[in-house]
């Protein structure tokens, strides 16, 4: 774009280990055309990594970061994305608690620069509200001007955790709503508790799940995962 800005869009979609259709959840990703895909529960153990590269290929997309690195979540991106680094990042380990991370990625689309989040919080109400603390402090320490963070929150809007991150950051769907708000689950859609989150000076043109989107099945969305994606269009100011 003239002003040095880029249209990105970014799907955020938990996974379930790949354990439900691939094809349909590669169908489902391919025709939603993202740059970027922000994954909750990537694979982690076994032959972790062809898997997720399986993935991606079959999505026109390739590895980013994350996965069993990040204890679940990981990045994918299209190749209109420049890599400047990554991190993954593990989370403090509470006993009797699953492992929880971060993958993180700071990347550029022309001249707009953004830092990139995924995460999959806690089922545990303290711990899920100490990670969205931690979530902020690390889009801080990306040291971007502008960042994206997506994820499975496991909280409904009205969560002391979801609150905490909506007033740092943009709740994509409440400021653009658009296609379906309920992530959970795909055969009877009735909570919101996948996000897309990005800082203030980012621009969102549309956010929600794509259920009337081209090239998307609704036998292919409940096939796929125990989760509905989210999709959001955002313009990303030039750094």
């Amino acid at each position: 774009m003239s002003d040095g800005s880029a249209l990105v869009r970014v799907l955020s979609y938990n996974i379930r280990s790949m354990r439900d259709d691939t094809a349909a959840l590669a169908r489902v990703i391919r025709a939603c055309a993202p740059d970027l895909v922000l994954v909750q529960e990537a694979p982690r153990f076994f032959r972790w990594r062809k898997k997720l590269a399986r993935l991606a290929r079959a999505s026109d997309l390739v590895v980013l970061t994350g996965g069993g690195t990040a204890a679940g979540p990981a990045i994918l991106c299209g190749l209109r994305a420049t890599v400047e680094r990554t991190e993954d990042v593990l989370l403090p380990l509470t006993p009797g608690m699953h492992r929880r991370g971060f993958a993180t990625a700071v990347v550029r689309f022309g001249s707009a620069r953004v830092g990139v989040l995924s995460c999959h919080l806690s089922l545990q109400k303290d711990e899920r509200y100490d990670q969205g603390g931690m979530l902020l402090d690390r889009l801080a320490a990306l040291g971007v001007r502008h960042a994206i963070a997506g994820g499975d929150l496991n909280e409904r809007p009205h969560g002391r955790t979801f609150r905490r991150l909506a007033d740092d950051l943009q709740d994509c769907w409440a400021v653009a709503p658009w296609g379906g708000e309920y992530t959970s689950t795909p055969a009877d859609p009735h909570q919101r508790i996948d996000a897309i989150l990005a800082t203030k000076g980012i621009e969102v043109l549309s956010c929600g799940v794509p259920l009337d989107h081209p090239g998307v099945s609704g036998a292919d969305l409940v096939r796929a995962t125990d989760h509905l994606p989210v999709l959001a269009v955002l313009r990303v100011p030039a750094a």
